[in-house]
């Protein structure tokens, strides 16, 4: 799979593309404030998880047949479009980088590796509820963390706390649908359907509010 290319519905796409390098790829469509972006970045594996992330909601676009309008951070590191029209969400993981575009809703996206390690910080992202029905999986409790840094993701602010103000539904390793809520902010009574994927040792999750 050099780039998967998901059309969700006609009004949203996704597109994940395994990072490599990506110099010799036509850049052209980067909007001005985009390639002084790249410029000012350095490290070379920084600079292609940017490029491969640009490269994917490019396609992503072109899937729906949107021109590309440049995007920008805002000053809680939520992308926008330079036009002010749809939603994207892009994120990159070991080896992946990718990108979801929604017309008219907010979305998110994540894609994390599946590691040991996340077994000994669960207590840090995770509600005791939720510790109470996760299985000592790497995966699951994967798929949690990916489940909630999409919905912070959508939901847009900073000040929302894994662990205390977004709470998962029970699930298993092998569903494809998460669900959850925010709790205790504006976004209290808002609940989140959240896709998840598996591509090989990582985990894919979205939602679209």
């Amino acid at each position: 799979m050099q780039t998967k290319i998901e059309k969700i519905d006609s009004s949203s796409a996704l597109a994940i593309k395994i990072i490599s390098n990506q110099s010799r790829q036509n850049l052209d469509f980067l909007s001005f404030r985009e390639k002084l972006s790249l410029a000012n970045i350095s490290h070379p594996e920084k600079k292609q998880e940017w490029i491969t992330a640009r490269l994917a909601i490019k396609e992503t676009l072109d899937s729906l047949s949107i021109p590309y309008p440049g995007f920008f951070k805002d000053e809680h590191g939520k992308s926008h479009s330079m036009n002010g029209n749809g939603y994207v969400s892009l994120s990159h993981t070991m080896g992946y980088a990718g990108a979801i575009y929604h017309r008219e809703n907010p979305v998110g996206m994540d894609m994390d590796l599946i590691r040991e390690k996340i077994l000994r910080i669960g207590f840090r992202f995770l509600d005791s509820s939720e510790l109470d029905f996760l299985s000592q999986d790497p995966l699951h409790y994967t798929m949690a963390w990916s489940a909630k840094e999409s919905i912070f993701k959508c939901q847009g602010k900073r000040g929302v706390s894994f662990r205390d103000n977004i709470l998962l539904e029970p699930f298993c390793v092998g569903d494809k649908i998460i669900r959850g809520k925010i709790r205790g902010t504006d976004f209290a009574d808002h609940h989140y359907q959240v896709e998840s994927q598996l591509l090989g040792d990582v985990v894919l999750t979205y939602t679209i509010w």
